[in-house]
């Protein structure tokens, strides 16, 4: 793959492939010394207290993780060679400069970097340089592993105007490598355009419209581990979220951060975050439509302030031998001013107590007597003012007044008058309300709407970074949910308007970062694909004037003729018997490539899939369930095969996935993501005519 050059900088030429598995070993080496040097720390003397003991124990229990060698995970992937030297150390020679990239940093016993992280700025131009924009490099190096074995390595001599500008076969045999075991990450592989959104600053938000293969989600991850790395004490205080649309898509990409030496990345579904209840119901489409429109927060809001009632009586406070009357139109003003500062309703019933306990004060001092904050917190607790509060700002319990909101028409009306129309206000309504909050049939659109109550109440506390992947699926009000977690932070927002699979997908991206609270974000659009072959998303695009009309198709780097196999099963006698036939040969065909196989089909024909598979022998895995040398094929209801990716798909009747969806648009974007799924081949099996669209 390489021919050394008279231009080779290495200290003998005969033989450097063994001179760089020389230096991954002597890395190795020295990761293994800082790893064993922090196991070695004695903190008995230095910790002053247990407390601080446990807390410093930790620390250096994390960093030991942090300096674990993953043995099947390169060190390092690459090596730049400038053309000047970059450390003021080496500057004074007046030479050239070498580092090598890789995950993470790791020195010699004298402190000098062996590797240098990924994510340093001198590392930049690994993934930046170009013939045309050198950055200072005269050679960029990748190496290509098997296992965690050093085999190969492959040079570009950027300075070199007369070498040509070929594409980089390492870089090639890396995006196609099989996929066996958890997501990937692409640090080796990051392309210039997917670096500038990596490395986009922290106080920015950015949302990345990607096709399918086009890395967003990997480019998310990373730019977790990034900003992490970048500005880690900052976001060490006020912490970091993935937000992720299921736990099988979660699980699947768990395994990136730990390899790219994050370990303590909070991850969640949209699900548990606004988890105040249980789930335990269902809605309709057009109902869950409406509870995600963003008018509910109209309507919330107006329930919340519902209880509020201006006073008609005066408060009278006793105190000792004496009473302290505050007039009915003076704490009318109080409660009109609390009601237009636009503060969250738990700090204005927090504010009114030590509001009318202040006016008692204000008296008090006229009447010659010289109260102190004392005073005025023991008059907050007085009975009367207590009394006063409760008649004029009620409490409010969020779970409760959502379950008054959805058995109680009248006040259903009165919340959403000018807001919602009847027809919309009926289809809210329980048909049949339940006794309590306890034993309420919630939906998981319910547990939104009591997510934004929550916050009307009591404000939600943000965080420094917030990425959200498969954003399109979220309605209007579960971006507020997410919104409400980086209200003082930023985010990443991923995803493809054309994989949009809920009834309230978003329509632009414009419109969902409004919703988000963050306007204006960049929008930076990836339309170069990686991961699908040419031929697959080729076929896939055909459905995108009816899906995603304003999308442009995209395009793949890989060229891989026979990746798309389209197989008819004649029907008639045969029936489902000879589809599920047909769909246990393609598997048994899969499987006999390397790789990872993923069947996926309808939700309604997994049980039967599943039986086959199992009367068959052919043993298979859940979604997100991590595979094996010995487990390789994964049955994926369709329901659950966005964000996920295999070697080898097979497609199980294609006009059945389309029909599984409440609405046609909605089954032909479920079929558009079950399509691109595959990295090297995809066989479609149908006994039913295909969907019009992919004609």
């Amino acid at each position: 793959m390489h021919s050394p050059t008279p231009t080779d900088t290495l200290a003998a030429d005969t033989d450097p492939l063994g001179r760089e598995r020389s230096h991954l070993a002597a890395s190795r080496a020295a990761l293994k010394a800082m790893r064993e040097d922090v196991e070695a720390l004695d903190l008995r003397d230095v910790a002053g207290t247990w407390v601080s003991a446990q807390v410093l124990q930790r620390q250096v229990d994390e960093r030991i993780k942090a300096l674990a060698d993953l043995a099947h995970t390169p060190l390092f992937f690459g090596r730049l060679d400038y053309l000047h030297a970059i450390s003021a150390s080496e500057s004074e020679g007046g030479g050239g400069e070498r580092f090598y990239i890789g995950r993470r940093h790791v020195h010699d016993a004298d402190g000098d970097p062996m590797v240098i992280d990924w994510r340093a700025p001198v590392s930049q131009p690994f993934y930046r340089a170009s013939r045309t924009e050198p950055m200072d490099v005269a050679k960029r190096r990748r190496f290509g592993y098997t296992g965690g074995e050093l085999t190969a390595y492959e040079d570009e001599n950027l300075s070199d105007p007369d070498e040509a500008d070929t594409r980089s076969a390492l870089l090639a045999a890396e995006i196609e490598k099989p996929r066996v075991g958890p997501m990937r990450d692409i640090v080796a592989t990051i392309q210039p355009e997917q670096d500038e959104i990596v490395r986009a600053d922290v106080t920015g938000t950015i949302c990345v419209q990607g096709a399918p293969g086009t890395g967003k989600t990997a480019v998310g991850l990373h730019r977790v581990a990034y900003l992490l790395y970048a500005h880690r004490e900052r976001l060490a205080r006020t912490g970091t979220l993935v937000v992720g649309p299921n736990r099988s898509f979660l699980r699947y990409i768990e395994q990136v951060l730990p390899a790219l030496g994050e370990l303590d990345v909070a991850q969640a579904t949209v699900q548990e975050l606004v988890g105040h209840v249980e789930v335990r119901g269902a809605d309709s489409a057009g109902t869950a439509r409406i509870k995600g429109d963003a008018r509910m927060a109209r309507v919330l809001r107006n329930a919340v302030r519902a209880g509020i009632t201006l006073p008609t009586e005066p408060c009278v406070v006793v105190r000792g031998s004496r009473r302290w009357r505050v007039p009915a139109y003076e704490l009318e003003e109080i409660v009109r001013e609390l009601m237009a500062r636009e503060i969250r309703y738990g700090a204005a019933l927090e504010a009114l107590p030590q509001r009318i306990a202040h006016a008692v004060l204000v008296k008090m001092e006229q009447g010659g007597e010289a109260p102190d904050d004392r005073v005025q917190d023991a008059v907050a607790r007085n009975a009367a003012v207590k009394a006063t509060v409760k008649a004029c700002w009620p409490a409010v319990d969020p779970v409760k007044l959502v379950h008054r909101l959805l058995g109680d028409a009248d006040f259903l009306a009165a919340a959403a008058d000018g807001v919602l129309d009847a027809d919309e206000q009926a289809a809210l309504l329980w048909a049949k309300p339940p006794r309590s909050a306890r034993t309420a049939p919630w939906s998981a659109a319910d547990a939104v709407l009591i997510d934004e109550a929550a916050d009307l109440v009591h404000r939600t506390p943000s965080l420094g970074h917030v990425v959200v992947d498969e954003a399109q699926d979220l309605s209007p009000m579960q971006y507020r949910a997410v919104g409400r977690r980086c209200t003082t932070g930023s985010a990443t927002v991923l995803g493809d308007l054309a994989q949009g699979t809920t009834p309230w997908a978003t329509g632009s991206w414009p419109e969902a970062l409004h919703h988000l609270g963050k306007d204006g974000a960049h929008v930076e659009e990836l339309t170069q694909g990686f991961r699908v072959p040419g031929e697959v998303i080729a076929y896939a695009s055909r459905l995108l004037p009816a899906i995603a009309p304003g999308l442009a198709p995209a395009t793949s780097v890989r060229d891989l003729p026979g990746s798309l196999a389209l197989r008819h099963v004649p029907d008639g006698s045969e029936g489902l018997d000879g589809l599920d036939a047909a769909v246990l040969a393609a598997c048994r065909a899969a499987l006999g490539h390397e790789g990872s196989v993923g069947l996926i089909a309808a939700d309604a024909r997994v049980p039967a899939l599943a039986a086959a598979l199992t009367a068959a022998g052919l043993p298979f895995l859940d979604p997100g369930t991590e595979t094996t040398a010995e487990a390789r094929l994964t049955l994926v209801p369709a329901s659950l095969a966005k964000g996920l990716e295999y070697d080898h798909v097979v497609l199980d009747e294609p006009a059945a996935i389309v029909a599984g969806e409440p609405d046609h648009r909605t089954g032909l974007r479920r079929l558009y993501v079950s399509l691109t799924r595959a990295v090297s081949g995809l066989t479609v099996l149908h006994a039913q005519p295909l969907p019009a669209e992919l004609a």
